[in-house]
């Protein structure tokens, strides 16, 4: 209570509504497999590895790679699977990527060592940030001159001082040129010309050579900023142009402590481009470089002043395996080891759905065995989210049955058979025929889980929907075999004449009757998800009465949005769901303990998997 200790009006501001409980997401998606490139935990690597939010396949090639066939031949599976969501609805995706070193190498690719002829000559190199052959990438470093900034040396020798800068900072490199001869663009630059600008604290200037001497420059000369453009083009892809990604990062100085030094814009830990290539690594202070000497070493004496350096080593590693793609836990005693895998993917509290779309092309079955009951127990564990899951490629009926058969829980489901598409990257030559490729299902039907709760709802369940992209389903599944699966919770993908490739089937791969659909057990995740966020205020509130009725009208709040919504099944509230919270779900025990209970009920809505129409024969004068 505030305190009135003298005389006078006082107006506070109260509440009297209950507080309200907000939706969480339930169409974000996390997906945890290899991938050409992109954030990954290794030895002396960047720091910031966690898995990154994508929200459209182009974002996800510039951060992860594209479709491209890895350098052991074998299929981009996540990337393929990526694609697919993004196409069939989804919206929001965080990718764990899993990458497996071969032969203890790391796989990043790296320049050959640049020599800085300093007294005590030290190298620096361009480095990828990541592993992968797609960090092969060339960098060019070109010197570039600033002509439209007006710096010059006084004409009076008497002045004081001789020379001045103005508009530039401290730490900028400048070539001296004669009044009225500037240099032609491509000129080569004579180290003997250029001077590094320092200025002191009381803003007195000093014109340092490249051996850190003063040099001020001749009186009435010209003082042309000369800065670097770094260019990085990726050379792993087709040879035309037009597909090369290439990125500048123009106007780059090389004192390290400017605002756009290159080591800062091409920094490893926390670069300006969050998604860069590469990264320069030098350390100048050891080595007490100059900029002029680092700008020698760069771009050299001749003309043009510029340099390509190309990176190798590159590796995309191994295939996945069950405890790559498992990964492990962040350690809480070292900051700089953070999760990798699905564990990495725990960390997210944002995902509602999850897959591991190179888990069902494993080629052992025993690893393929543990890799998907990894990933379901990660859902499991992880409470608010639940896993889709992919059977074996080319798996007859008693295959996936018997595939099914290894599991039981309402955190998953399975989806058969695999899906044919058309390469996208096309026909390696005219005339030729586009190649097909079978990918899991994981990544058509997480988009259409995204795609479903948003034009309806995540009550509604994600079957009956149309899966775009594919040209054909890996094996026909009729009516006799459908049979045969959806009692054992195996979810077809079946094509009907006229109304294309759809789901049918909505599943889960528990036995417990109660969690039989996708849609009940995800409505559940998303209303324990939304009440559990929404009623972190009531931590450490005095225990009674007043806070019981509090959180009673605001759970009856929320589930009154959502029966109205159609989420759940009664003609009236009373019907639909119920909340209790007073001294009938509470003992004096619980109280005693700052135990507070608030029991909930709801009746959700079930598909109509089993649509019957009886019809029989009546006569005209038959009375119903």
């Amino acid at each position: 209570m505030p305190e009135y200790l003298a005389p006078g009006v006082f107006v506070e501001e109260v509440s009297f509504r209950a507080k309200s409980i907000a939706d969480v997401s339930t169409s974000t998606t996390g997906f945890a497999g290899r991938t050409h490139y992109g954030p990954v935990q290794y030895p002396g690597g960047p720091r910031t590895t966690a898995p990154r939010l994508v929200t459209s396949y182009t974002e996800f090639e510039r951060v992860y790679g594209g479709l491209d066939p890895y350098d052991d031949e074998s299929l981009a599976y996540l990337a393929h699977a990526v694609r697919a969501y993004f196409l069939n609805g989804g919206q929001r995706l965080y990718v764990s990527r899993v990458y497996v070193a071969q032969g203890g190498a790391a796989g990043v690719a790296s320049s050959p060592g640049i020599v800085i002829p300093t007294a005590a000559p030290s190298l620096a190199w361009f480095r990828a940030r990541w592993p992968g052959r797609a960090g092969e990438v060339a960098v060019t470093v070109t010197a570039t001159r600033s002509g439209d900034v007006g710096v010059h040396a006084s004409a009076d020798p008497n002045a004081v001082p001789a020379a001045h800068a103005s508009g530039v900072f401290s730490g900028t490199l400048l070539e001296v040129v004669d009044p009225g001869a500037q240099p032609a663009p491509g000129a080569a630059i004579d180290p003997a010309k250029l001077r590094v600008l320092r200025i002191a604290a009381d803003g007195t200037q000093t014109f340092l050579d490249s051996t850190g001497s003063s040099a001020p420059p001749p009186v009435a000369s010209w003082l042309l900023p000369v800065e670097v453009t770094v260019t990085v083009t990726d050379v792993t892809g087709p040879p035309t142009d037009s597909t090369r990604r290439q990125t500048d990062y123009p106007r780059l100085g090389l004192d390290p402590h400017g605002r756009r030094a290159l080591s800062k814009v091409l920094a490893r830990d926390d670069p300006q481009d969050e998604d860069g290539v590469v990264w320069f690594e030098h350390d100048f202070a050891a080595s007490l470089a100059t900029p002029i000497q680092v700008l020698t070493a760069l771009v050299g004496t001749a003309a043009p002043p510029q340099k390509v350096y190309r990176l190798t080593g590159g590796s995309d590693g191994g295939p996945v395996n069950s405890t790559a793609l498992l990964g492990t836990e962040a350690d809480p005693d070292v900051s700089t080891v953070k999760a990798t895998g699905l564990h990495a993917l725990a960390e997210v509290d944002d995902i509602a759905i999850v897959a591991a779309p190179d888990a069902g092309a494993i080629e052992d079955d025993d690893d393929r065995f543990v890799a998907t009951q990894n990933l379901i127990v990660h859902a499991q564990q992880a409470r608010y989210r639940i896993a889709v899951v992919d059977g074996p490629q080319g798996a007859s009926l008693n295959e996936i049955r018997s595939f099914r058969g290894n599991f039981d829980s309402s955190y998953a489901a399975l989806y058969h058979p695999w899906i044919e598409i058309l390469d996208p990257n096309g026909p390696p030559a005219p005339g030729v025929p586009t190649p097909r490729l079978l990918l899991p299902p994981s990544g058509f039907v997480t988009g259409i889980y995204a795609r479903s709760d948003i034009a309806r709802g995540v009550y509604k369940a994600p079957a009956n929907e149309v899966v775009y992209g594919l040209t054909r389903l890996e094996i026909n599944i009729n009516t006799g075999r459908n049979q045969v699966l959806n009692p054992e919770h195996v979810n077809a993908l079946r094509f009907f004449p006229g109304r294309g490739n759809r789901v049918w089937g909505a599943r889960t791969l528990s036995s417990d009757p109660e969690w039989l659909y996708v849609n009940v057990r995800r409505l559940f995740v998303f209303l324990e998800h939304s009440i559990d966020l929404s009623t972190q205020w009531a931590v450490f509130e005095p225990n009674g009465e007043a806070l019981w009725r509090n959180i009673t009208r605001t759970v009856e709040d929320f589930l009154n949005v959502q029966w109205r919504n159609g989420a759940l099944l009664g003609s009236t509230p009373e019907e639909a769901y119920f909340v209790r919270c007073d001294r009938s779900t509470m003992t004096q025990n619980d109280l005693d303990n700052g135990r507070l209970i608030c029991l909930i009920g709801v009746a959700p809505v079930r598909p109509a998997e089993f649509v019957i129409f009886r019809i029989g024969q009546f006569t005209a004068d038959a009375r119903g």
